[in-house]
């Protein structure tokens, strides 16, 4: 774009995910846009890309390191479209004086909806049978068909806030609600909406447990065999924070064999899943499997868009 005489340019603000049409037209109004949603994906273009940004927008597919910085000299801020900074060196960014911008809270209610409906699908056990319906079969006798939450123990290992509204959530199905956080003090009022217990404790006597930590040197391997053979025979696991913390191949081993009763799976230790982690999974009906979407409800999508893009342009373009 030519510049009028004594103009002074627009900042250009790279985009290498995706972002929903509106919340681009939202940047363009102020600043210049690189958008290529691909762009993440080919890290020798990338970095070609980002040399005259001054900002980017990033979800969890851009690796934000060393390199990225070196190549990104007039770089001011880095948005995080989510929370998680897995793809993200903190400390390279904090030391290049580059700001990091993340959308806290935008997906707390999408990721605290899907637990819940992962719980009731993993429980019943009933919602793949369309295709046998179809298919002019009526798997209906002989057999009972899952478990009702009603009474039934839900562990949530963390108690931040997504772990916070599912149980808000689950309280609702008349569920006993137990929550491991050593980082949270005893005395903090959230405690009422969980009991307190030990790691040990809620793994032994829950009937479904949700994690909500990090992914760091405490957490990587929590849920591994040894764990899987300490929870009830019938017990459902649901990861919707960050994979690793599971042990994929353990977990996969409990579900064919019967340790566990049902897992539903939103993060993994590689993503996108490679052929390798598919074939641990293959064949087991008692698994859900989503592609790292829990938070990513439209509503949700577009809090943390907007929330992240009104944060970018007061920064390079305020007014």
């Amino acid at each position: 774009m030519s510049l009028e005489p004594g103009e002074t340019p627009r900042p250009l603000v790279l985009v290498p995910e995706y972002l929903p049409p509106e919340h681009l037209k939202m940047l363009a109004q102020r600043v210049e846009v690189l958008y290529d949603p691909d762009l993440h994906g080919d890290r020798d273009r990338l970095l070609a890309s980002v040399g005259a940004a001054s900002a980017v927008l990033i979800r969890n597919r851009t690796v934000i390191d060393p390199a990225f910085l070196a190549a990104a000299p007039g770089l001011q801020v880095v948005g995080r479209l989510g929370v998680g900074l897995d793809n993200v060196d903190v400390v390279a960014v904090e030391a290049s004086d580059v700001e990091l911008v993340v959308a806290h809270g935008g997906n707390t209610v999408s990721v605290a909806e899907f637990v819940i409906g992962a719980m009731l699908v993993c429980r019943r056990g009933v919602f793949g049978m369309t295709g046998s319906m179809l298919a002019g079969q009526w798997p209906r006798q002989g057999h009972a068909f899952g478990n009702e939450l009603k009474d039934k123990t839900l562990g949530l290992i963390g108690f931040g806030a997504i772990a916070r509204e599912v149980a808000k959530r689950a309280a609702g199905f008349e569920m006993r609600i137990v929550a491991f956080d050593p980082y949270l003090p005893a005395d903090d009022a959230v405690w009422g909406l969980a009991e307190p217990v030990t790691l040990d404790g809620l793994i032994t006597s829950s009937d479904v447990i949700s994690i909500h930590v990090p992914l760091n040197d405490e957490t990587r391997g929590l849920i591994d065999a040894k764990a899987l053979s300490a929870m009830k025979h019938d017990a459902t696991v649901i990861n919707t924070s960050r994979g690793g913390i599971v042990d994929e191949r353990a977990l996969a081993t409990a579900l064919r064999s019967g340790v566990i009763g049902s897992a539903a799976l939103d993060v993994f230790a590689v993503e996108p899943l490679g052929p390798e982690a598919a074939a641990i999974f293959e064949g087991l009906d008692n698994l859900l499997l989503t592609p790292h979407l829990a938070g990513n409800a439209t509503e949700a999508v577009d809090r943390i868009a907007s929330s992240i893009v009104e944060a970018v342009l007061q920064r390079l373009a305020p007014g």
